[in-house]
């Protein structure tokens, strides 16, 4: 559980992003899921399983992002030297 804590807050300000992207996702495919098929139940289901799927893949694309960051980041800083 402590671990669980650590990653949280090492990743607080992502994970706060992806949970209020998941919000408005989850409101969008509602509504979207509604107009299409008229159907509450259906369109509740549809709303919570795919933007679920998608907060998921989210975090880890933002946390590729900000791996590709660093790296990109450390390589410049490594090549000041040279250039000096």
């Amino acid at each position: 559980m402590a671990r669980l804590r650590q990653i949280a807050q090492q990743n607080k300000t992502m994970l706060m992003k992806t949970g209020s992207y998941y919000l408005i996702h989850i409101s969008v495919a509602a509504m979207v899921a509604y107009a299409v098929t008229g159907n509450l139940w259906a369109s509740l289901t549809l709303s919570l399983l795919e933007p679920t799927v998608q907060a998921v893949a989210f975090f880890f694309h933002e946390k590729a992002w900000d791996r590709a960051a660093r790296r990109h980041e450390a390589h410049a800083a490594q090549a000041l030297p040279a250039a000096a």
